[in-house]
């Protein structure tokens, strides 16, 4: 049996959207485009989503239903299906694999974790710190063996800088999250 595509970011994201209650298309349209939400990070196209949401729902993600509108067509409410709550779940509860997912797919994840309210946003936070320190000791560890002037060693520097302010802002977003929790 061939496996799954696992969704996108930018997919599991919409997931999230629907999870809070079922809404139709372009409301979840809005939803992505608002400027204090994910409109901050990302842009899409109108046309792009309803391609993504078609293929959520044909991949077991998404249900729908039509929803009648007087003299109107009806129009297409979507909601999560079990398999989107699992997926949205365990996407929610990971940290990000990668230093340069950082930018994109850890802050969904973290406008998502902080709308789940205090503990699960901490768990988030705790979780990629873990990650970023484990990946800086791993550069630090490699950088040492390498010549001071070879540009591999510039290259771990550098991502070791990115990563040293990425935990910076971390801690600060977790001291931020404590704050809201007392």
């Amino acid at each position: 049996m061939p496996s799954q595509k696992q969704p996108l970011t930018i997919e599991l994201a919409l997931l999230g959207f629907v999870r809070q209650r079922p809404m139709h298309p372009y409301e979840l349209f809005q939803q992505v485009q608002a400027c204090d939400g994910l409109g901050c990070i990302w842009r899409i196209k109108q046309s792009h989503l309803y391609a993504v949401l078609d293929r959520l729902e044909a991949e077991g993600y998404l249900s729908c239903h039509l929803e009648g509108q007087g003299s109107r067509p009806p129009r297409k409410i979507l909601s999560l299906t079990e398999q989107g709550e699992a997926t949205f779940t365990e996407w929610l509860s990971t940290p990000v694999p990668r230093g340069r997912d950082i930018r994109l797919e850890f802050l969904a994840k973290y406008y998502f974790a902080r709308r789940e309210g205090p503990v699960v946003a901490t768990q988030l936070l705790t979780r990629q710190i873990v990650c970023c320190r484990d990946w800086l000791a791993e550069y630090e560890a490699k950088s040492k063996g390498l010549p001071a002037d070879s540009f591999e060693r510039v290259v771990l520097q550098y991502r070791m800088g990115q990563l040293q302010a990425v935990l910076v802002w971390l801690e600060k977003c977790q001291q931020s999250v404590e704050v809201i929790e007392s």
